[in-house]
């Protein structure tokens, strides 16, 4: 595979992870009774969303995944057992 393809395939992978990682360990301000709202601010929205946090873990799951992805295609094994 070619490296700018490589780059694409970690692209998409990264953003289908980002999305499946966003959910995970969020409290809304309706389940944080404690908190303050903002005014017009949403009740569903976060309290603490961790982007940065949640990034960097997208980033690792993405390089495995890409990783394993393409390890994938290369494997001879596999090739032969798709084009039976």
């Amino acid at each position: 595979m070619q490296y700018g393809s490589i780059i694409a395939v970690f692209f998409v992978v990264w953003w289908l992870t980002f999305v499946a990682v966003l959910p995970i360990g969020n409290k809304s301000h309706h389940e944080e009774e404690s908190t303050t709202l903002v005014a017009g601010g949403d009740p569903g929205s976060p309290v603490a969303p961790r982007l940065v946090y949640k990034m960097i873990l997208a980033s690792i799951l993405s390089v495995l995944f890409t990783a394993l992805l393409l390890w994938g295609l290369t494997n001879e094994t596999l090739h032969h057992y798709w084009n039976r």
